[in-house]
C-alpha cells in the first residue's frame, strides 16, 4: 500500500508539471519542464552469492518500497518567433538570456517583450525592471563593451532629445576638371557650393573656385574658397596633376579658416579639404563636395535594434548614431537556473558565473528586433504525457484500493 501510496503522490506531481507547461502555452519565451521517477530504495531479503565448487551463484532477493521523484529538467530548445513589429519587442536567436535589474540584483530572461518608460528606459513590460546593456559613448558613439555590467547599468533612449552639434571638420570632393581647357589662367574655370555647420550649429555657404594656375602649366590648378555675407574664409592652394593619367599628384589634403560673422559671436573653426576624388581628364568640369561631416541641431526622432544588440538612434538632421548595446548572458548550464516567476530566472550554484558579452559572440545568439520568442511546449506530447500519467493514477490507486480489501480480509479472520 505504501508503495503504491507513494507512486500516487508521484503521479500527482507529474500532473502538476503538465498543467503548468499547458497553462503556459502560450507565455511568451516560456521553456517546458519534465519530471522523472526513480526507483526508492529496495528492501533485501537475501543477498547474492557466489558460485561454489559444487553449487551456482544466487541473485538477491529484492522488493521496492515504491517510487521518487528523481528531479525535473528544463527544456531549453528554441521556440519559434512571432512577428509583432513592435521596435522594443526583441527574440534571441540561439543562445543566451537578457539582464535585467531592479537596482539592487540581476535577473535572466528570454521574455524580450520591453518597453520604454517616461525616462526613455526599456523596461522589461511585465515586471517594470529596466534592462542592460552598454551605453555609447555621447560624442563619438563609441561602445566599450569591456566595461562590466552592475545592477545600474540601464539602457537609455531619449526619443525627442536633442543631440549636439557636429562642427564641419572635414569636406571629400570629387569630380573632374578638364584637361582641354588652358591657356585662360586668372579667370575662374568652374565653381562648387557645399554648406557647412559651425560649432553653434548655424549654416554656411562656402563657394570653391578653380582657375588654371598662374604658372601656366596645365597639369596645375590653383583653388580658393569664399564664404556667405559676412563669413570670411582664408586658405588656397594648388592640385598637380599627373599628365599621363590625370590622377592628382599633390596638393591634397588643404586646409581653410572660416570665420563667420563677429556678431555672430562664433568663433573661426579649420575645415580639411580632400581633393583625392578629384581628377584632370579630357572630359566635361564638374567638381562638387561628396561629403562633410557636420550636423545641425537634432532630436533623436527612432531608433532601432541590429542583430548584434546595438541601438541606433535616427535623428531629424538625418545623423545616425549608436545609442548603446544589449548585453547578453549565457552559462556553463543553463539548467542549473532557477525560475523566479515572472519569466524570470536566477542563476545558482550549478548553473555557473554567467559569462557576459555581446550578442552574436561567444556561442550567443542574435537578437531580433519586432518578434518575440514563444513557448516551446509541445501540446501534442503534454497530451500523450497527460494520458500515460492519469493511466499510471488510476494503476496505483488499484493497488491500495486491493490492499485495502486484502487487510480487511485478514481482519475478517478473526470473526
Amino acid at each position: 500500500m505504501l508503495a503504491g501510496v507513494a507512486s500516487i503522490k508521484a503521479q500527482q506531481t507529474r500532473m502538476n508539471v503538465i498543467g503548468n507547461n499547458l497553462a503556459n502555452v502560450n507565455t511568451t519565451a516560456y521553456k517546458g519542464s519534465r519530471i522523472t521517477f526513480q526507483d526508492m530504495i529496495a528492501q533485501t531479503l537475501r543477498g547474492a552469492s557466489r558460485p561454489s565448487g559444487t553449487l551456482g551463484g544466487t541473485n538477491p532477493i529484492q522488493f521496492g518500497l515504491g517510487v521518487l521523484i528523481g528531479g525535473t529538467d528544463t527544456n531549453n530548445e528554441q521556440g519559434s518567433l512571432n512577428t509583432t513589429n513592435r521596435p522594443t519587442d526583441f527574440a534571441i536567436q540561439g543562445n543566451g538570456f537578457f539582464q535585467v535589474s531592479n537596482s539592487d540584483r540581476i535577473a535572466f530572461t528570454r521574455d524580450g517583450a520591453f518597453d520604454l518608460d517616461a525616462k526613455g528606459d526599456l523596461v522589461h513590460r511585465a515586471t517594470g525592471e529596466r534592462m542592460l546593456g552598454w551605453t555609447a559613448d555621447p560624442a563619438t558613439g563609441a561602445i566599450d563593451t569591456n566595461v562590466p555590467i552592475g545592477p545600474s547599468s540601464f539602457l537609455n533612449i531619449p526619443i525627442g532629445a536633442r543631440t549636439a552639434v557636429q562642427q564641419t571638420t572635414e569636406i571629400n570632393w570629387v569630380g573632374n576638371l578638364d584637361a582641354r581647357v588652358f591657356g585662360t589662367a586668372g579667370v575662374t574655370a568652374t565653381q562648387a557650393l557645399v554648406n557647412v555647420i559651425d560649432p553653434l550649429g548655424n549654416d554656411h555657404q562656402l563657394t570653391l573656385n578653380f582657375q588654371e594656375s598662374a604658372s601656366g602649366l596645365p597639369n596645375q590648378w590653383d583653388w580658393s574658397v569664399t564664404g556667405d555675407t559676412g563669413t570670411t574664409v582664408t586658405g588656397s592652394g594648388t592640385l598637380t596633376f599627373d599628365p599621363t593619367n590625370g590622377t592628382l599628384q599633390t596638393g591634397s589634403p588643404g586646409n581653410i579658416t572660416v570665420t563667420p560673422d563677429p556678431a555672430t559671436g562664433v568663433p573661426a573653426f579649420d575645415i580639411s579639404l580632400d581633393f583625392t576624388g578629384v581628377s584632370q581628364l579630357a572630359a566635361e568640369m564638374q567638381v562638387n563636395a561628396s561629403n562633410q561631416n557636420g550636423f545641425a541641431p537634432g532630436s533623436l526622432s527612432s531608433f532601432n535594434v541590429g542583430p548584434d544588440g546595438i541601438i541606433t538612434g535616427l535623428y531629424t538632421n538625418g545623423l545616425t548614431r549608436p545609442l548603446g548595446q544589449i548585453s547578453m548572458a549565457v552559462f556553463p548550464n543553463a539548467n542549473g537556473l532557477e525560475r523566479l516567476g515572472n519569466n524570470l530566472w536566477r542563476d545558482t550554484d550549478n548553473s555557473g558565473i554567467p559569462v557576459i558579452g555581446a550578442p552574436r559572440s561567444g556561442g550567443r545568439g542574435s537578437i531580433n528586433s519586432g518578434f518575440l520568442e514563444q513557448s516551446n511546449v509541445d501540446i501534442g506530447n503534454e497530451f500523450t504525457d497527460l494520458i500515460i500519467t492519469q493511466r499510471g493514477f488510476q494503476a496505483n490507486t488499484k493497488v491500495v484500493t486491493t490492499v485495502d480489501e486484502m487487510l480487511q480480509d485478514l481482519i475478517n479472520m478473526k470473526r
